[in-house]
């Protein structure tokens, strides 16, 4: 089937075509990115399409994204991505906004039961018997011009999107639907949620073998180091590579020389901002006990695998009663949180993390699990 290409280089354009999309009950959305040497994302092209036409927005050239915005708010117009984590960052990036209601097609595909996590290539063959090229996924999205090949995967990637959309979209059940709608907010509401720096050393897989005063540290490490990969606009692992920052919180060096010996320490950064993160290292370890973190939990014992296997069992009979990927009922960070809550002996308390109709539908029977463990 042929496709018909429109380039959007113009602001007035872009105007035009978004209060026409408006009066569409859904459009697929689709971008193309660089982010090799960056910290945020650099938009190299956003697609728009129906099962007819595609649209390429040209980024390097459209200056006002309001319109755009407004489109994307709109709660008439459904809009269709796949698989779209990183392309609502590209969006929020772009316009200051997110899509909303928002339909992700590999979503959808798991509560068909598809399969979980399906890659667009494999979803539009299994759906629409059409195989996809390979090769441009990976290219300068950021060249003009654009090699044809590369116009032609842009276009025909958001215009098998639209067409996915029409075939999954009346296999859904009313609550399926419902559910993968929430999912969808749910995305789009995790991105628009600010982290905060001074919290994320919580992430650190070994940090509860931290003291609180070795916490302190790398609190003010980890804070320092997303701060700065934001500001110039970097990788993390730029500014100081992960590995660093437990072993610089434990160890605690006090010199250029201990800091360079730091295993995986690169050589640039002691050069660059060695002297920095000594300061930060000294200012941080004499921080005031009252303002000490707390420790973090160790993590689930060896033995607690048996109580996991039983919570993970209420999800995938939950899922074999709904026809639906396994992989979308109960993630296992959220079991985990669960067990943390009161594990061994309770009592135990559900995660704010178990939201919506997973909470509703399985919340009780995991309590009931733990509660009755035999």
């Amino acid at each position: 089937m042929s496709i018909d290409i429109q380039w959007v280089r113009e602001d007035s354009q872009l105007a035009d075509l978004c209060a026409q999309w408006q009066q569409q009950p859904f459009i697929a959305i689709d971008t193309e990115f660089m982010r090799v040497d960056t910290f945020y994302p650099i938009t190299g092209l956003v697609q728009v399409g129906d099962t007819q036409r595609a649209w390429l927005i040209d980024p390097l050239l459209v200056n006002d994204w309001a319109p755009f915005a407004a489109l994307l708010e709109d709660p008439a117009v459904m809009k269709v991505l796949h698989a779209c984590s990183e392309d609502l960052e590209v969006l929020h990036r772009l316009t200051g906004t997110l899509p909303e209601p928002l339909f992700d097609t590999q979503l959808a595909a798991a509560y068909l039961n598809y399969g979980f996590s399906m890659g667009y290539s494999r979803l539009v063959e299994q759906v629409l018997s059409v195989e996809l090229p390979k090769g441009e996924t990976r290219s300068d999205w950021l060249q003009r011009p654009l090699s044809e090949t590369q116009v032609r995967y842009a276009a025909e990637d958001v215009q098998h999107l639209a067409e996915l959309y029409l075939a999954l979209d009346p296999r859904l059940s009313e609550d399926k639907r419902r559910w993968l709608l929430e999912d969808g907010a749910e995305l789009a509401a995790g991105l628009r949620r600010e982290v905060d720096p001074e919290l994320l050393y919580r992430e650190s897989k070994l940090g509860w073998r931290l003291t609180p005063q070795q916490l302190a540290v790398l609190r003010a490490l980890t804070a320092w180091r997303e701060r700065e990969a934001r500001q110039r606009d970097v990788p993390r692992n730029r500014i100081v590579r992960e590995n660093c920052l437990w072993p610089l919180a434990r160890f605690q060096p006090g010199d250029l020389t201990s800091l360079a010996k730091v295993e995986d320490m690169h050589p640039r950064t002691v050069r660059q901002d060695g002297a920095t993160l000594l300061q930060l290292i000294r200012d941080a370890a004499d921080t005031p006990v009252e303002s000490l973190p707390e420790r973090l939990p160790p993590p689930l014992p060896l033995e607690a695998a048996a109580c996991l296997k039983k919570l993970r069992a209420v999800g995938q009979r939950e899922a074999e009663a709904l026809g639906l990927a396994p992989e979308l009922t109960l993630r296992r960070k959220i079991l985990e949180s669960l067990l943390k809550s009161g594990y061994p002996h309770g009592p135990y308390e559900l995660p704010d993390s178990l939201r919506g109709w997973r909470r509703e539908r399985m919340g009780q029977a995991l309590l009931d699990v733990l509660e009755n463990p035999t």
